[in-house]
């Protein structure tokens, strides 16, 4: 099947298309609040359309989230990553430019959807190329120090979870991340290193998360929790 759209009264346009990779079905709200659905070859697509009606509160709860985030950036907000400051400003046009560690973010008009997507674009990539020059070196460290070992790392973007590890220890981390305090980046690469000994959240794993954090296991995944892959 070719991607397909279709009209939902509430949630406006979704964007359906067959994944062979995919293991089941994706949901996802993009910047612009236009809405994506992929899902496996064994899923019907009257199957993905009724998963999408069970599911429309979530997606408009994503897309009052997007409108309430496009409110928020104003002209001369500053967004300071772990190795940039990034500057938006009002412009003629939508532009980005880099002068040493400062990324200067011109958007024409505030109140366009085009322009909060070209800023989510540009905030997105710093944030990949930062992960990527980060989290791994990060994650062999800590690897290192508390007697792990895995397969291999990817940086992905995605906005259902900061990480993961498959049944193979290869882990996935979140670009996303990089956005949250060292100690909560520490917390998550940690949590997907246990997960290369225990392969779910039971006791076990607890006991070994508790083990190299100090005993602060649940409180920092508390923390965590106040963050959103969403926001700026």
């Amino acid at each position: 099947m070719a991607s397909q759209v279709v009209q939902f009264a509430h949630i406006g346009k979704v964007t359906f298309s067959q994944n062979q990779r995919s293991k089941n079905i994706k949901l996802s709200v993009k910047p612009d609040k236009s809405v994506l659905v992929s899902f496996p070859f064994f899923i019907t697509p009257k199957e993905a359309m009724a998963f999408v009606e069970k599911n429309q509160q979530w997606v408009l709860k994503q897309q009052e989230k997007m409108k309430a985030r496009s409110t928020n950036v104003k002209p001369g907000t500053v967004i300071e990553t772990k190795l940039h400051k990034i500057r938006i400003v009002q412009g003629e046009k939508n532009d980005a430019k880099r002068k040493g560690d400062s990324i200067i973010i011109s958007v024409s008009d505030f109140e366009n959807e085009e322009s909060i997507a070209f800023i989510d674009q540009i905030v997105t990539a710093v944030y990949r190329h930062e992960a990527k020059r980060l989290l791994p070196v990060r994650i062999s460290d800590l690897a290192k120090k508390h007697g792990f070992s895995y397969s291999k790392v990817t940086i992905r973007n995605n906005r259902r979870n900061w990480g993961s590890c498959s049944s193979k220890n290869n882990i996935s981390l979140n670009l996303q991340m990089m956005k949250l305090p060292v100690k909560l980046i520490d917390y998550i690469l940690l949590h997907e290193l246990v997960h290369t000994e225990v392969k779910n959240h039971g006791p076990k794993f607890w006991e070994r998360l508790n083990q190299i954090t100090d005993g602060k296991a649940r409180e920092l995944a508390r923390e965590v929790k106040k963050y959103s892959t969403y926001t700026l």
